[in-house]
């Protein structure tokens, strides 16, 4: 590591302690050269797979792309921004679990369905409508069918899970 005061190419660690919830190492560095202290961090580089559209297109994960449309689906609907964020963490956190370089775009729709279906359900169901490219009330009505068939979020929320919470 080379020193951001003096550019010197040896430095020392003094110290190493875990950060960000255990996501990250903070060092504390010594510069051998000119005895100036300074902090780094260090982290996983995670990469996360490209998304291969519909027409074959690929392109890189956008989380951002991802959050919007979360956010357009819960537009005006209770869902609070730590819930949003958790989906969204989860959401990645599956992507990166198929352990491949591409992921189908429709893949990523079904994780987002999967997390708006416990999210709200008016939410899931406006984001199916645009994702299934719904054509007519019926669809809207087999889709509120299907909902009312499984248990509820509330049920769902309360029920232990038999995976382990990182999956």
């Amino acid at each position: 590591m080379h020193c951001p005061f003096c550019s010197a190419d040896d430095t020392k660690v003094i110290d190493s302690r875990l950060a960000n919830e255990g996501a990250m190492v903070r060092r504390r560095r010594e510069c051998q050269a000119c005895g100036e202290r300074f902090t780094t961090f260090e982290s996983a580089e995670l990469v996360m797979p490209h998304i291969v559209k519909q027409g074959g297109q690929r392109e890189p994960f956008n989380e951002n792309k991802l959050r919007a449309g979360i956010l357009r689906a819960l537009e005006k609907r209770p869902v609070g921004t730590d819930d949003i964020e958790k989906a969204i963490v989860h959401i990645t956190k599956r992507m990166r679990a198929t352990g491949d370089r591409e992921v189908p775009a429709n893949k990523v729709g079904s994780f987002v369905m999967d997390e708006l279906r416990d999210l709200d359900q008016v939410a899931y169901v406006r984001f199916a409508s645009v994702y299934r490219s719904f054509e007519d009330v019926s669809a809207f009505e087999e889709e509120i069918e299907k909902l009312k068939k499984g248990p509820s979020p509330e049920v769902k929320r309360q029920q232990k899970s038999l995976l382990p919470e990182d999956e």
